[in-house]
């Protein structure tokens, strides 16, 4: 159908991100165009998170909103997708008794073809997976089988910048996490597959691809004699012309193997940068919570990252009032974070979660108030590390893949200040011309605030690109699809 306009918001980790951007790829090839706007939109989708509370709310007050564009356009077809759709079915007829279609995380590739027979048959159309409980593992993993459209790369962070799936699901059933049973068994995709892909984006003009799976460094494939570990999935892509940058996110502990340090120190295109959550500094806690790791355990392990890969940028995930955590387990989390100097950490109050071992075996019994203070308390010792940090950083000269304008810049008429990521993955904002966007520029580090890092660019030495003309069509100001995005835990 052609000439009709889709509309799509994002709650929630990279994994939806990406998801959006193939959901909305698949609706270009039926005739759809991306609005920014749901008053002009024919379809409205909603991709949705189950991790907290407070993402799930969004997306309801998001529908409550749009109730009114199905009252002025009775054919608008109104979709919700992922981790919502897959866990609460009923409670969003419920609540929204207007929406069409809920389709859950391993049938999005169906959409197209469910907005189809809503608008045949104004019917509302149902699709989700398996559960765990519901099916064998074998047939689990075939309603989970991953897929990939049409890329569209204008719903990418950047039109440089791209997310490449190389794994879904989790096995390793953290007492407070939905996901395992949202996007159900641990699969990793097949190499060749990753690799081909890769190759597609770097023709399409990316520079940086992000590997994202929910414990990415437990990539492991076989087929017959052959394993293929996260190390071996990197060295395989590394030498892709064009490609200049590989990162890879969320970290497990327990899987920080020496080989995969080993390809972060080595291969000179991975970026020197691990996200490993912790979630707690107590071990009483972290057993609660099925983290399988001690505080110890962690600790050692950081220490050995930072023994392998030198200069290694490393930031974490916390949870404070998780059930029974105790004022004396809470400054067991202090006392870590002041140990181990995260450049940057994610930091949110428990939100319990119905369906997790967490709901079934533990009260919820932190107060509120109680999880807000310890938020801020661990956040302004985090806050201090992340100043240290960074103004380490003041007087050396670091490469950075510029990204666009800065958010004051994208605010003017005119663009002169940019923004983007060194190889370390510090955020660093200077003074430069539009054209730079899209390419990697070395910058001499000038001053540092907790969160940002500021420098003046040297023009005479750009790394690797001509940047002497003004913005072609292969490289323009990014244009922030509607999301947002928080960190895989």
């Amino acid at each position: 159908m052609t000439g009709q306009k889709v509309y799509i918001e994002t709650v929630g980790c990279q994994m939806n991100v990406l998801d959006s951007e193939l959901v909305v790829g698949a609706l270009r090839k039926h005739g759809y165009a991306l609005t920014d706007s749901p008053v002009d939109a024919d379809v409205l989708l909603f991709n949705t998170c189950s991790v907290r509370e407070h993402a799930e709310e969004k997306t309801f007050s998001a529908l409550g909103r749009v109730r009114l564009r199905k009252h002025a356009n009775p054919d608008a077809v109104i979709g919700v997708l992922g981790c919502m759709a897959q866990k609460d079915q009923e409670l969003i007829r419920k609540r929204a008794p207007y929406v069409d279609m809920i389709v859950g995380t391993g049938q999005l590739a169906a959409v197209p073809e469910l907005v189809a027979k809503v608008r045949a048959t104004r019917e509302p159309q149902l699709a989700v997976s398996l559960g765990r409980s519901d099916a064998g593992r074998n047939e689990v993993e075939a309603s989970f089988v991953s897929y990939d459209p049409t890329r569209d790369p204008t719903m990418r962070p950047t039109p440089f910048q791209a997310f490449v799936r190389i794994q879904i699901g989790c096995d390793k059933f953290c007492t407070y996490c939905v996901v395992p049973s949202t996007r159900g068994p641990e699969q990793s995709r097949p190499p060749e597959h990753i690799w081909h892909e890769v190759r597609q984006l770097v023709d399409q003009g990316c520079k940086e691809v992000t590997l994202i799976g929910q414990t990415v460094n437990s990539y492991v494939h076989e087929a017959g004699d052959r394993r293929t570990r996260l190390s071996d999935l990197i060295a395989g892509m590394h030498d892709v012309t064009g490609l200049e940058r590989i990162k890879f996110v969320t970290n497990y502990p327990k899987d920080m193997t020496d080989d995969l340090l080993n390809a972060v120190r080595e291969l000179p295109k991975v970026v020197k940068y691990l996200h490993v959550p912790v979630q707690s500094g107590c071990d009483e806690v972290l057993k609660r919570m099925k983290r399988n790791y001690t505080a110890g355990y962690y600790m050692d392990m950081l220490a050995r990252c930072r023994e392998l890969v030198p200069g290694v940028s490393v930031s974490s995930d916390f949870i404070v009032g998780f059930c029974g955590e105790t004022e004396e387990s809470f400054q067991k989390s202090m006392e870590l974070v002041r140990a181990a100097k995260f450049k940057n950490s994610f930091i949110f109050k428990y939100s319990e979660r119905g369906g997790t071992k967490a709901a079934e075996r533990y009260p919820d019994d932190v107060p509120e108030d109680v999880k807000k203070r310890r938020n801020n308390d661990l956040l302004a010792v985090q806050n201090e590390n992340s100043r240290a940090d960074h103004r380490a950083q003041v007087g050396t000269t670091v490469e950075v893949l510029v990204e666009g304008p800065s958010r004051m810049s994208a605010k003017a008429t005119h663009i002169t200040q940019l923004t983007g990521r060194s190889m370390a993955d510090h955020i660093v904002v200077f003074d430069g011309p539009e054209r730079l966007i899209g390419h990697t520029v070395r910058v001499a580090i000038k001053d540092a605030s907790p969160f940002t890092l500021y420098g003046d660019v040297l023009t005479d030495d750009v790394v690797g690109a001509d940047v002497s003309r003004e913005p072609s069509a292969s490289a323009p100001v990014p244009a922030r699809p509607n999301k947002f995005s928080l960190p895989l835990v």
